[in-house]
């Protein structure tokens, strides 16, 4: 019998065991299956938090549906009529002190249409002009390995990039455009570029994929994104899920893998999943030749806050689900979501929840992070005072620390994550890398990336059998 274990009980690795399973049950497989969470509960990133009439996420806030893999699960647990969409509306950027409508014919800020550039206020006459280069200039040199931020500027021009584009792009990929890859970010651009000669028109010629069924390109579910970790760890009940326990070595044992386990000893394993950070993942492993590019990969922190008020959501602006914070503006987040709009059932009487945003690449998030929680609601107020005109004593409030766990891909990381499998594969072949710190940020993106690494395990077990 071969031993798979899974370090790490977020949705990553919660996904590998559920495939793995489901795989070895298919193929009549005999596997002991473990997974170890060194926290007390699972999910990871995803934690639904309920406070009176409201249901607050603390981590990721939904999952994005046409992603391969998402709704297959979600069928496969059962979980259809828990699901929920996200309303949709206009999102804005607040600058010079005003809220700007982002034209709703963009992806990311990025115009879809020459109708959607000229549409919008957040961009001058001249810099309009310069965008519309982009229907005349052709690509001669840049590739999926190119800065996105480079990228997009050659063609739309600086303009654009700055006031709109790079406001939404940096917030979604928590980075500076200008140190992200067009392959971690939106390969689909170059493609479109090339291939019809323009960004603008590429996206136009596949518009409906981004904008067909627009009220379905998010899901929650209707008691929160908790749903689905409660309902894997119920469908896993081949395997044993050990929580509270963390794992502190790796080292091989002949041809097998001994875990050193705080307060639980040590077992050895077959094949093991890491699905956890990858500076845990290296503490972990303590191997020498990894070092090199594991000190390459990078992570950055965020503070969400929530504010519930007892005040109707009506007061916001009527078709609005949030903002985006251009830099050096007054208000302090990055970015505001207007959470009771934007998913009702978040809020069962429809009052006003509203859940702030502030990263570590603000300019303000050194002294932000050393506030305690009094003071951090105090910052939270005053800028949903400033931005939307909200004056009011909230009801309920959760301020959530993601310190150095938020993914942060730069121009060399995919080959920094290549180069790791490389070493693996001639050091531990039986190891494997799973999750957000190497494999994309979104939980569309680590489901997919679960069920690959499930299929991978089962393929060499099966050679083996």
């Amino acid at each position: 019998m071969k031993k798979v274990v899974v370090v790490g009980g977020g949705i990553t690795g919660l996904t590998a065991l559920y495939y793995i399973q489901k795989l070895s049950r298919e193929h009549n497989t005999d596997i002991e299956l473990l997974l170890i969470e060194r926290d007390h509960i699972l999910g990871g990133k995803i934690k639904t938090i309920t406070e009176g009439d409201f249901i607050m996420e603390a981590g990721a806030d939904s999952i994005v549906s046409r992603n391969e893999g998402v709704l297959p699960l979600v069928n496969e647990l059962r979980l259809q009529d828990e699901l929920v969409y996200n309303e949709t509306g206009t999102s804005y950027i607040y600058t010079n002190g005003e809220l700007h409508k982002i034209p709703l014919d963009t992806v990311f800020g990025i115009p879809m249409s020459v109708e959607a550039l000229k549409e919008s206020t957040l961009i001058s006459e001249d810099g309009k002009k310069a965008a519309l280069k982009d229907l005349e200039t052709k690509n001669t040199e840049f590739t999926k390995e190119s800065s996105i931020g480079e990228f997009l500027e050659a063609f739309l021009g600086k303009e654009l990039v700055e006031n709109q584009i790079a406001p939404v792009l940096s917030g979604v990929y928590s980075g500076n455009l200008y140190r992200l890859t067009t392959a971690s970010t939106l390969p689909y651009l170059l493609e479109y570029k090339n291939e019809h000669g323009s960004i603008i028109k590429g996206l136009s010629a596949n518009k409906m994929k981004f904008k067909g069924a627009s009220n379905k390109k998010f899901i929650s579910f209707k008691h929160g994104l908790s749903t689905i970790i409660d309902r894997l760890e119920e469908e896993c009940s081949d395997a044993t899920i050990l929580k509270g326990t963390g794992t502190t070595k790796l080292q091989m044992i002949g041809d097998k893998y001994e875990l050193t386990l705080s307060g639980h000893g040590s077992i050895l394993a077959d094949y093991v999943i890491f699905a956890t950070p990858h500076n845990v993942t290296q503490r972990i492993l303590n191997h020498e030749t990894l070092d090199k590019d594991f000190n390459t990969l990078k992570n950055s922190s965020l503070i969400s806050i929530y504010l519930g008020f007892d005040v109707p959501d009506d007061k916001l602006p009527a078709d609005g689900t949030g903002f985006i914070v251009s830099k050096g503006s007054e208000v302090k987040c990055d970015a505001c979501t207007w959470t009771s709009r934007k998913w009702k059932h978040t809020s069962r009487k429809q009052k006003l929840l509203v859940r702030l945003f502030y990263k570590s690449t603000n300019a303000h998030y050194h002294q932000l992070k050393h506030l305690k929680e009094d003071e951090l609601m105090s910052v939270a107020l005053e800028d949903i005072k400033k931005s939307v005109g909200i004056d009011a004593d909230p009801i309920s409030m959760e301020v959530t620390n993601w310190e150095n766990l938020m993914p942060n891909y730069h121009l060399a990381h995919s080959q920094s994550v290549q180069a790791l499998n490389r070493t693996l594969l001639m050091d531990m072949p039986q190891v494997k890398l799973a999750g957000a710190s190497y494999y994309g940020v979104g939980i569309g993106a680590c489901i997919q990336n679960g069920k690959r690494t499930a299929e991978s395990i089962m393929e060499d077990v099966m050679k083996e059998a």
